[in-house]
């Protein structure tokens, strides 16, 4: 008697034990943690929605990408976030090789994000795209001169090329994008060509390039189309073109925004669904309307403004590349004057 007595107790201490475990688990599998350097205003309606969709809320952090990814690596293992959203391939390939993601491999992202921008360990995926090409003066540049981003490095552009400066990440991407389908010395040529036909310093932002364009400062330019997109909603008479580069070639060299879920995720199942989700027709659409960026999933209809640009074909460089030859691309422009 006295024996049973003494076991119930702990019976019930057990069940109890359990019991708030597993409500404590299913607390956590209703919120996902977010960590982002994608905006508010670019996050916030794709996340709302997911809830309404599924009921899981998503709350979020928002910050420069770098800084975040150092935040990520500090707090380790007690780390709220379960997914790092970012821009560009090299970003997320640099936060790969920190050892912040986990691999995610599902039928799901498979079918809906073509390969060349998904990590091919599944550590990361894209999720919205964005191409960088031509951009020039409908007032002084017959696009029949135009062609490919090599030829941007012919002597007949001399002072009137515009390009960023090579700091940004974004044109770190387009150059080792070089060196992967010409090899290092012709690559070399190449950006040597560029540095040669500037009309003036790297701009620090694309917006600024298109503004030295229709200025008269130089007549062509390289610009994520997005920047053009959002230039014309306000200025639709803006003496502006996109060219798509290299169609008979490599095709338009594109990056991604994307994703991954982390290390420590406490909600892997939740991140999953919301990695997933956003690589939907829905989140897609979303996507597509709210930088006018293209959605990564193919099957998806670009936005009105995006979709009167035409089609074009897009470079099938897996983006992992603008991450492994990232060094290459730096070190190349440095030694190339190419600032």
């Amino acid at each position: 008697m006295n024996i049973k007595i003494r076991i119930v107790p702990a019976l019930i201490v057990l069940l109890l034990v359990v019991t708030s475990v597993g409500i404590a688990r299913a607390r956590s599998e209703d919120l996902v943690t977010v960590y982002s350097s994608r905006k508010e205003h670019l996050i916030k309606p794709l996340f709302e929605s997911f809830t309404r969709d599924t009921g899981i809320q998503v709350t979020y952090l928002t910050g420069k990408g770098g800084a975040l990814i150092e935040r990520l690596k500090l707090e380790g293992k007690n780390t709220n976030a379960d997914m790092f959203m970012t821009v560009d391939a090299g970003n997320l390939w640099y936060a790969a090789t920190q050892d912040l993601f986990q691999a995610v491999q599902t039928q799901t992202l498979e079918n809906n994000i073509p390969s060349h921008l998904r990590d091919s360990k599944g550590l990361w995926t894209g999720l919205s795209v964005r191409a960088r090409t031509i951009v020039y003066s409908t007032e002084r540049v017959n696009p029949v001169d135009l062609s490919t981003y090599e030829n941007l490095a012919d002597t007949k552009w001399a002072g009137r090329l515009c390009l960023r400066t090579s700091k940004k990440i974004y044109t770190k991407s387009l150059v080792a994008s070089m060196i992967y389908h010409h090899g290092i010395n012709k690559a070399s040529d190449i950006i040597s060509g560029w540095v040669n036909n500037l009309a003036a310093t790297p701009n620090a932002k694309d917006s600024h390039i298109m503004n030295a364009i229709i200025s008269g400062q130089c007549d062509i330019g390289l610009v994520n189309t997005y920047y053009f997109a959002r230039l014309i909603t306000k200025n639709p008479n803006v003496p502006l073109k996109l060219f798509w580069a290299n169609q008979d070639t490599t095709g338009v060299h594109v990056n991604i925004s994307g994703a991954g879920v982390t290390k420590y995720a406490t909600n892997v199942k939740g991140a999953i669904k919301l990695l997933e989700w956003l690589s939907n027709a829905k989140a897609q659409a979303i996507y597509a309307s709210l930088n006018k960026e293209y959605p990564a999933n193919q099957n998806v209809i670009s936005d009105e403004v995006v979709s009167s640009w035409g089609s074009f074909k897009q470079d099938k460089m897996n983006l992992e590349q603008t991450g492994i030859l990232q060094a290459d691309a730096v070190k190349l422009m440095q030694t190339k004057g190419y600032r």
